[in-house]
């Protein structure tokens, strides 16, 4: 009796272009950065988009406009203050944009995210995109391995480069059954100058779960933003991990 064949691994790249549809680019008078597409309501009513809290605190601070251009479609959507709800967790450089659905044209399912209770082992390979600030016309990708999971502050060390503006990029592995599964948002990149000279350091990525849970709930746009927090300050600094400094990427 012939043995079954196992089914071929996704490719990274078929991970890629499962994840592209939902991936944005945020422009901000300051700079720019990544986002993408992490819930919505069931009607898709509302749209949840999650994205480092870096990219956009200034904006919200000051409440200046942000633009957001779906990167497949290229259409973009200009957001006064009015125009988006958005929540910052400043302690784990993460924020969520919602805005009203059919400016951009979204999937209608979201993507698969890790369970509440489960985290990566190391040595799992994972995946990000984002648009570099050395191609910012550009969906880049690039992968590594979790290198550990610092539970305590909700992040993964993953080897490999964040480059500058990829920041709230999606972080994203393959799973046993062959299905793509966000876990993480990329926060920053940990150089290493144990030797007083620049090395190769690790990438940041934050737990992207906070995120999902800012999202989910929201149900009507008018009553939500009545509850908007305004923020309480200028933005802070990036928050550095634990174990070391850290560049915003």
């Amino acid at each position: 009796m012939a043995k079954k064949r196992k089914p071929e691994k996704t490719s990274w790249h078929v991970a890629f272009q499962t994840i592209e549809p939902y991936v944005v680019k945020i422009n901000t008078p300051e700079g720019s950065g990544t986002g993408f597409l992490i819930a919505s309501t069931g009607d898709q009513e509302l749209l949840g988009i999650a994205t480092a809290a870096h990219v956009i605190d200034t904006a919200h601070y000051w409440e200046q406009p942000i633009r957001i251009q779906h990167f497949q479609s290229e259409k973009t959507v200009f957001l006064n203050h009015p125009d988006r709800l958005i929540d910052i967790n400043y302690t784990r450089d993460i924020a969520s944009i919602v805005i009203r659905g059919g400016k951009l044209p979204f999937p209608k399912d979201t993507l698969p995210i890790i369970p509440e209770d489960k985290c990566l082992k190391v040595g799992v390979e994972v995946g990000w995109m984002g648009f570099p600030a050395i191609a910012l016309a550009n969906l880049c990708f690039f992968s590594g391995s979790t290198s550990c999971w610092v539970e305590a502050e909700g992040f993964y060390f993953v080897d490999g480069v964040a480059i500058n503006g990829v920041s709230g990029g999606p972080t994203f592995t393959i799973t046993k059954e062959n299905k793509v599964q966000i876990i993480g948002v990329v926060s920053a990149y940990g150089p290493n100058r144990a030797t007083g000279t620049q090395l190769p350091g690790l990438c940041v990525v934050r737990d992207v779960l906070p995120l999902y849970n800012m999202s989910k709930g929201l149900k009507n746009f008018e009553e939500a933003k009545k509850q908007e927090k305004p923020p309480e300050g200028p933005p802070p600094p990036a928050p550095a991990p634990s174990s070391g400094d850290q560049t915003r990427s």
